[in-house]
């Protein structure tokens, strides 16, 4: 009678009460037999094989993922609303850059990027693996010297990578209003933005800027050709030119391809002025000059005036070695003495 109390409460007298027993996953009959006991240590080492091996694939992805590489600049490409124009890659300043980023062995500061999209199975539409967030110049300076360029790659939408493009752009404060306005112009063409205004408070940017900036982007191309360059035109000259654009556009376009057929040494301002009709800017009250410096026949710089009056002295690239520079100012410091 006790023995049966004992056994009906899971107890055998003499011995202490314990849990059951968990069944063992494997089947009961083979785990008694040496062959059950070896296939439940092979189920077993086969589950930590695979956990392993998952692992091993997830370091190789997070090795992937590193924040910084090192890439062949052949395969990035240019973003679609790339701001930089041609002449911006022939000034003094990107030559400077350039031979920085030569004597450091690559670019010190890196680029960022975005792995190019490939929708539906089909291939890009070039060898590029990524596009450019931004960085455009350190990329055409590698690009140029043919080293690789030091990137941090991301995913981004088409809205990040243009406002992270805008936001690095305007913070070096090295972009020209025309190649701003450019890159507003694309982003408000593609959708990117419903209107001006949107663009504006999406980027923190005063909306009277953007719209200068646009206005100027728009400019039909022979008003843009008439200057020496594009980056020569000022935020100032939006108003006047669209206005002009406005009331006269045969005669401002005919003023235009005139002045791009026989500009001479008209600097931006003198091309302005004649374009809208206005009397030529001066130097200390008389008629304007463009003096011409020439080296071994060559014309290396050309001394003008801005509209304000200001003598300006403008060299062509490479019009003479860096370690001249200091020369250079004590030669002006010497003249200015006299």
């Amino acid at each position: 009678m006790v023995r049966k109390m004992f056994e009906k409460a899971g107890m055998v007298p003499g011995l202490q009460a314990g849990p059951k027993p968990v069944a063992d996953p494997i089947d009961p009959a083979k785990s008694k037999t040496a062959p059950g006991t070896m296939m439940s240590f092979l189920t077993a080492q086969s589950t930590v094989m695979v956990e392993a091996e998952a692992l091993k694939e997830r370091v190789k992805t997070l090795e992937g993922e590193s924040p910084l590489r090192k890439l062949d600049p052949l395969t990035i490409k240019a973003s679609k609303w790339a701001n930089r124009h041609e002449a911006s890659f022939l000034t003094a300043e990107f030559q400077e850059l350039k031979a920085e980023i030569a004597a450091a062995g690559g670019n010190v500061q890196p680029i960022k990027v975005r792995p190019v999209q490939v929708l539906n199975g089909s291939t890009p539409p070039t060898d590029a693996a990524y596009e450019l967030i931004f960085g455009h110049r350190r990329h055409r300076a590698c690009l140029d010297l043919g080293v690789s360029v030091l990137a941090a790659v991301e995913e981004a939408s088409d809205v990040s990578l243009f406002e992270q493009m805008e936001r690095e752009n305007r913070g070096r404060k090295n972009l020209s209003p025309w190649e701003q306005g450019t890159m507003y112009r694309k982003a408000l063409d593609d959708g990117l933005y419903s209107s001006l205004r949107r663009l504006a408070e999406s980027l923190g940017v005063d909306v009277s800027l953007v719209s200068k900036s646009v206005s100027l982007a728009r400019l039909p191309e022979p008003v843009v050709a008439a200057f020496q360059s594009p980056l020569d035109i000022q935020f100032r000259w939006a108003a006047p030119l669209a206005e002009a654009m406005q009331k006269d556009p045969d005669g401002t376009l005919e003023r235009a391809r005139t002045l791009a057929g026989a500009r001479g040494d008209l600097n931006a301002a003198g091309v302005f002025s004649k374009m809208i009709g206005l009397p030529d800017p001066v130097l200390n009250g008389s008629t304007p000059v463009t003096l011409a410096i020439s080296k071994a026949g060559k014309v290396v710089a050309k001394l003008t005036a801005d509209s304000k009056g200001r003598a300006v002295v403008r060299f062509e690239t490479n019009a003479f070695p860096d370690s001249k520079r200091k020369a250079l100012v004590k030669v002006i410091e010497d003249f200015l003495k006299g």
